[in-house]
């Protein structure tokens, strides 16, 4: 079969990491096409690329050279790329989140399910972590029992020009994800407290935060955002269960025995401790779109997310536990 022809929207650093895993690493797909406002930059990566340049992403998935499209431009343009795509009647891989505001979520929701095809994929990719996916397998097996409480860390080692709202909406909306899926439920409820602030951290941040969320069936999930812990990059995630705890594998590092002393590295950033989920993720994504169908993360899920990540915005500014709120799943999305 050919290659899969995809077009680029929003050539930023993850866009061009996208181009360059899909056309050095990965197989059944190249990106030809990219498309951004800011046209000369747009050039520029083309040339470096061997693309095609658009100034106008909408022309760009158009196109009857494009089979399939990704976008990865700024939060507030994902709608109306996706929206395009679904128009056009071809995939869509948007990174997260699938747009900023539940409203808009659930729009292209409506656009997919009235299309009469699903055509969304949300870059959630914590699903394709060989780690979380062993989790996964040892849950759903039943062997250890069900799941009563979860403890998780997301912890960055350094982030500049952050706030207090991006600990939410941008770092912990992968937890709100891979754990709704690991344990199969919707949440109830969610809180957020802040402990004791660093003094690392700039001014107008409270970090560390911990999210507090309830599913439907009271499982209790604790999950720490720390951004500037100051030693790595460090993501954690216990399962306790009926009959015994699960642990989230570390990542493969060798010991060293150096200065008397035992020292296992971490890793220093999410690119270099998630490289082998995206490459999994994009791997499967282009094998799902050669065989006419979407198996990760929905345009459902988007939107879920965006409506537990928006109630736990509210209660962290309001310091009160919020009550979360989604629409039924239409039965476009059951599996």
């Amino acid at each position: 079969m050919e290659d899969l022809r995809i077009g680029l929207v929003g050539t930023g650093m993850i866009g061009r990491t996208h181009i360059e895993r899909i056309n050095n690493k990965l197989q059944g797909a190249k990106v030809i096409a990219c498309a951004d406002a800011n046209i000369d930059f747009c050039k520029s990566v083309a040339a470096k690329y061997g693309l095609k340049a658009y100034d106008k992403g909408e022309d760009m998935i158009a196109s009857d050279d494009i089979d399939a499209v990704i976008v990865t431009t700024l939060d507030p343009f994902h709608e109306e790329y996706v929206m395009a795509a679904i128009k056009a009647g071809k995939y869509v891989f948007c990174e997260k989140p699938l747009a900023p505001e539940a409203d808009a979520c659930k729009r292209i929701v409506d656009a997919e399910i009235a299309g009469g095809k699903q055509l969304v994929q949300v870059g959630f990719m914590r699903r394709y972590d060989p780690g979380y996916r062993q989790l996964k397998q040892l849950i759903t097996s039943g062997t250890y029992g069900l799941p009563l409480m979860l403890h998780c860390a997301h912890r960055n080692k350094e982030i500049h020009n952050f706030t207090t709202d991006m600990s939410v909406e941008n770092s912990l909306i992968h937890e709100i994800d891979v754990l709704r899926w690991l344990i199969g439920e919707d949440y109830a409820t969610a809180e957020v407290v802040f402990p004791k602030s660093t003094r690392n951290a700039e001014e107008g941040l409270r970090d560390p935060q911990v999210m507090y969320l309830t599913t439907k069936s009271g499982v209790r999930i604790d999950v720490e955002s720390f951004v500037n812990c100051h030693y790595g990059y460090d993501i954690k995630c216990e399962v306790v269960c009926e009959e015994g705890v699960l642990n989230l594998p570390e990542p493969a590092n060798a010991m060293v025995r150096t200065n008397a002393a035992r020292v296992t590295p971490i890793c220093n950033d999410w690119s270099e401790r998630f490289v082998d989920a995206y490459n999994i993720e994009f791997q499967e994504w282009i094998n799902a779109c050669k065989a006419g169908r979407v198996d990760g993360p929905s345009a459902w899920d988007g939107y879920v997310g965006q409506v537990t990540a928006k109630a736990a915005s509210k209660a962290r500014d309001t310091q009160t536990k919020v009550e979360i709120k989604y629409d039924e799943m239409p039965d476009f999305y059951k599996k």
